[in-house]
């Protein structure tokens, strides 16, 4: 078969789960096109590595899947064929060696992303993937032909098959615009709405508090809260203090439970342990000590620790008579009230939640309502916290996807 008669697909989206479904794809003999409305591919790839890029984490495998909520078990398949093990060996053999660090993230040995995209992208121009840049999706023409924008006009085409992987909302500067929804949904296709993931809230300090301390750390701290099923829960870690509100990966990792009972509710109350390494009776202890002619700020620095944001937090908080009152002065330290007002929003947020749901969906992600086309990466409809869990989600759906498409093409006469 010559390379103008093979079985030709087609993906939109050069993120992580595209071009790892082009790479499958190509792999078996397809002839592939990736179109990506950017400029060039793996734009909001690069920005995750900036900071270290957390590829996966080397937990248990059911701990792994429980990062994924209720959308754990539709992901399992894709999580055990791809999984941290794997994922290792396939940077392995792109000559990006990978750790384990101590927390169980792992990342590649030199913690950047560009060195695995440069890698990624000669292999896949190597095995004849063809890239189509600045070339926007517009959903399909009255014929069922893919419609795209680009510089020189408009661009319809078909194939095959098809696999979409355009993203969830967030961060629309590079590429992930949520564009898509009403377009699927036109087809039959269903999509949970989209929501911020991974997100920041508003709280509401006043202009001296933000021009204060926006931006500062609030490391070593506690968040405790309850979820909308009335449980009880505890996290530590450290977030940071923005000109709104909090954000920060302490915030991340719960903020699908806050952002759930802001909808529902209007608010959600949480509360911080400032001093989490010392128990109540200590801290109780600590501020009731005579404090002679110190002042309250050098008092609670030198005997409880507490300076800078910190203590703007409590000032922020309270009232005056609590700082005359050594019981509610040690009580807030231990558990400080703190009211979320709003989600920020979307395009501010890491991640999204929503998208394309796996009940319309078969088991090799090919949409019900359009035979041939697949759904792959953050467009699915699910979320994950921080560390490793969305990229991995991302690159698993991509190939499983890919291997859908080739089943369907197996398939068809």
């Amino acid at each position: 078969m010559t390379p103008s008669e093979a079985r030709h697909a087609i993906v939109i989206g050069g993120g992580p789960a595209g071009l790892m479904a082009a790479e499958i794809l190509v792999e078996a003999g397809v002839r592939v096109d990736l179109y990506d409305a950017m400029p060039s591919v793996g734009r909001k790839f690069l920005l995750a590595g900036k900071g270290g890029l957390n590829l996966t984490h080397a937990e248990p495998a059911t701990t792994f899947q429980s990062r994924y909520a209720e959308r754990g078990p539709a992901l399992q398949p894709m999580l055990d064929a791809f999984d941290a093990t794997a994922l290792r060996a396939w940077c392995d053999k792109l000559g990006i060696a990978t750790f384990v660090g101590s927390s169980g993230r792992i990342f590649p040995v030199d913690m950047k992303a560009a060195p695995l995209l440069r890698a990624w992208l000669h292999r896949l121009r190597n095995a004849g993937v063809r890239f189509h840049m600045r070339h926007a999706w517009r959903g399909w023409d009255a014929d069922g032909a893919l419609v795209f924008d680009h510089p020189d006009g408009v661009l319809t085409c078909q194939a095959d098959a098809v696999v979409l992987a355009l993203g969830g909302g967030s961060w629309k500067r590079l590429g992930s615009t949520g564009a898509w929804v009403p377009w699927l949904g036109a087809r039959g296709i269903a999509v949970a709405p989209l929501q911020a993931s991974n997100c920041g809230f508003d709280v509401g300090w006043t202009p001296h508090f933000t021009e204060k301390f926006a931006g500062h750390p609030l490391k070593s701290i506690a968040i405790h809260w309850t979820d909308g099923a009335g449980v009880a829960h505890t996290r530590a870690g450290e977030c940071m203090i923005s000109a709104s509100g909090i954000e920060g990966s302490l915030v991340y990792a719960i903020s699908a439970t806050l952002r759930d009972q802001i909808t529902a509710n209007g608010s959600v109350a949480i509360r911080l342990d400032l001093v989490p390494g010392k128990d109540a009776e200590r801290v109780l202890a600590e501020v009731d000590h005579p404090r002679g002619s110190r002042s309250l700020a050098s008092h609670l620095q030198s005997r409880v620790g507490l300076a800078g944001v910190k203590m703007g937090l409590l000032r922020e908080l309270l009232d005056k008579p609590a700082f005359n009152n050594p019981a509610a002065l040690a009580g807030a330290i231990k558990s400080l009230p703190l009211t979320l007002t709003a989600v920020r929003p979307i395009d501010e947020a890491i991640s999204s939640a929503g998208g394309v749901r796996f009940e319309g969906l078969d088991a090799g992600l090919m949409t019900q309502a359009v035979p041939g086309v697949f759904c792959a990466g953050e467009m699915l409809d699910w979320e994950a916290p921080t560390g490793g869990y969305l990229l991995t989600a991302c690159l698993g759906t991509g190939r499983h996807a890919a291997h859908g498409a080739l089943h369907w093409l197996d398939q068809k006469p």
